[in-house]
């Protein structure tokens, strides 16, 4: 494996915008948990496509369901009914232990569906005056890139640029539930939450701190809307982080893992009291709800009914977390870690986020930076041990290296 000798430039003739600055690694195909670059090179995934590859490169019993649909339709859009929409539908909503759900494509429409939910509940439900619904969001909260949700974060790249910006959102430090209450009025309608912040860099609040929102949320009639599109579909250990404290929202938002990483497939899913506030033209989706996705969707909810999938990240992580452990005071300075996901934090004085990933995809390891020196670290959960603790190794050989040599021993 020569991955030092790989260079990847886009060039002076590439047509893509950018918006990303990628690692230099070009894939070309890609099984299990490892990619194959245009070189022949191999790399073991330690970031599943932002958890959207759970279930690994082409997982069989997805790809038969989608070559199968393929060749039966794709698309019809939601002006007619189709065969799998409804079973894809009492597969989802049994899985979240719901009445309805509302299928779109992306995260960010996922999003976009609850607050427009939420803020029609408040107005036909609650009786909040016309136009003055408010949602409570968190600090270092992503949710998407549209120009409401990007209104409400506070990241300046995210941000800066992009507005004017859509008002009826109020901003509260994430994990402080009584800042979040006192910041409840008469025109609150929801509150919008990740259980684990991703993007933030894995972020894990205090255990009571959920249970504490959900109590808020009842005694002053608003909605929890979760937004598990990362955290959720077996990447914590559970089929949704918010189960791990015994929390149910009023609203899953969910995405990425529930296509499969075969196309994009999201859905809001909630209870009759909510999401029956939509009526027909009022909400709705070219692809949302297409017969590949609902097919790629219903294969992935039979793999998530078995408990084998939240049981190796329950398992794996807690390997993950071992392995880790040594590693703190020599080249990270904390380490989070739930079921298989993991956000550490380089030493800053070592090296940025962005360097150590690069250095691991030099020994052959795919993981991706988010703010300063955090790295992020998720498998897919069909990773064995022994590739689990290889990645790790290459995790600890790049900070040694970083480190560089110990005093001389006298």
């Amino acid at each position: 494996m020569h991955h030092d000798d790989r260079a990847v430039t886009p060039g002076r003739g590439s047509r893509l915008a950018t918006t990303y600055a990628p690692l230099p690694v070009r894939a070309a195909t890609a099984e299990g948990v490892w990619v194959t670059d245009d070189a022949g090179c191999r790399f073991l995934d330690m970031l599943s496509a932002y958890s959207a590859m759970n279930f690994g490169h082409g997982h069989p019993a997805l790809l038969a369901a989608a070559r199968e649909q393929l060749e039966a339709m794709t698309l019809v859009s939601r002006a007619f009914d189709h065969t799998g929409l409804e079973r894809y539908a009492a597969a989802v909503t049994e899985l979240a232990g719901k009445d309805l759900m509302v299928p779109m494509n992306t995260g960010a429409e996922a999003v976009e569906t609850a607050l427009k939910v939420a803020r029609k509940w408040a107005y036909e439900v609650k009786g909040v005056p016309q136009g003055r619904a408010e949602v409570i969001v968190a600090s270092g909260n992503f949710h998407g890139r549209t120009t409401t949700i990007v209104g409400f974060s506070d990241d300046p790249d995210a941000r800066g640029g992009f507005g004017p910006f859509a008002p009826g959102f109020v901003t509260v430090p994430y994990g402080d539930a009584a800042a979040l209450e006192a910041a409840v009025t008469a025109d609150t309608a929801a509150v919008l939450l990740e259980p684990v912040q991703g993007e933030a860099g894995v972020v894990i609040p205090d255990a009571g701190y959920l249970p504490a929102v959900r109590r808020v949320c009842d005694e002053h009639d608003v909605l929890l809307l979760a937004d598990e599109i990362q955290s959720g579909l077996g990447r914590t250990g559970a089929t949704f982080a918010c189960d791990h404290v015994g929390v149910t929202p009023d609203v899953y938002i969910l995405g990425k893992a529930l296509g499969g990483g075969i196309v994009p497939a999201s859905a809001v899913v909630g209870d009759r009291e909510v999401l029956g506030v939509l009526r027909p033209g009022q909400h709705g989706s070219t692809f949302g709800g297409n017969p590949l996705a609902c097919r790629v969707g219903t294969a992935v909810v039979g793999l998530l009914r078995t408990g084998e999938y939240q049981e190796r990240a329950r398992r794996l992580g807690a390997q993950l977390r071992e392995e880790l452990a040594p590693l703190l005071g020599h080249g990270l300075e904390e380490v989070r870690v739930i079921g298989l996901w993991a956000g550490v934090d380089v030493d800053p004085s070592l090296a940025t986020g962005r360097e150590v990933c690069e250095a691991l995809a030099r020994r052959g390891v795919l993981a991706k930076d988010t703010h300063g020196s955090t790295v992020r670290l998720s498998p897919p959960l069909v990773i064995e041990p022994d590739e689990l603790s290889w990645g790790v190794e290459q995790l600890a050989d790049v900070l040694r290296s970083l480190a560089g040599p110990g005093p001389a021993q006298g």
